[in-house]
């Protein structure tokens, strides 16, 4: 247990002390996806839903779940971000997601990206869930993060 940081010697749960790191560039890159019928790709895509424009609104609270990830993920450090970016990209089978954050700090944004995209990804399921009660969502996760201590990553 002793390789995992947000844990005491004791095993207890801890908030990691970032206070002597220095302040670098930090980025993150996640993506995942919603797979959906054709009814409800063609309803989101078309921006004919009852709730709206589905996309601009996933866009918008992925941006805003990025910005609040330390609330909602208890160990997390808030953070000042200076960028956060939301692409949605429909395919044959439903839309991607791919968020890329970004900010000037102690501490990696691998969080705030992860959290960009589920809630994105949610928010795409509760707009449409009239028309695919059967929507899933899959294959969350880290593609890039670049800076800090531990070195850039590419998912392979």
């Amino acid at each position: 247990m002793s390789g995992l940081s947000h844990l005491d010697p004791t095993g207890a749960a801890r908030m990691v002390d970032v206070g002597d790191k220095p302040e670098t560039r930090r980025l993150a890159v996640a993506q995942g996806r919603i797979h959906m019928n054709a009814t409800a790709r063609t309803a989101i895509l078309d921006a004919n839903l009852a709730k709206g424009d589905a996309l601009a609104v996933a866009r918008v609270a992925g941006i805003m779940a990025a910005k609040r990830t330390a609330e909602l993920v208890p160990l997390c450090h808030p953070l000042p971000l200076t960028r956060v970016g939301l692409h949605l990209e429909p395919d044959d089978q439903g839309i991607c997601v791919r968020a890329e954050v970004e900010t000037v700090g102690r501490t990696g944004v691998e969080m705030e990206a992860l959290t960009a995209v589920t809630v994105a990804l949610l928010t795409l399921y509760d707009m449409a869930k009239a028309l695919d009660r059967a929507m899933r969502i899959d294959d969350v996760h880290l593609v890039e993060k670049r800076g800090g201590r531990s070195g850039d990553f590419v998912a392979g």
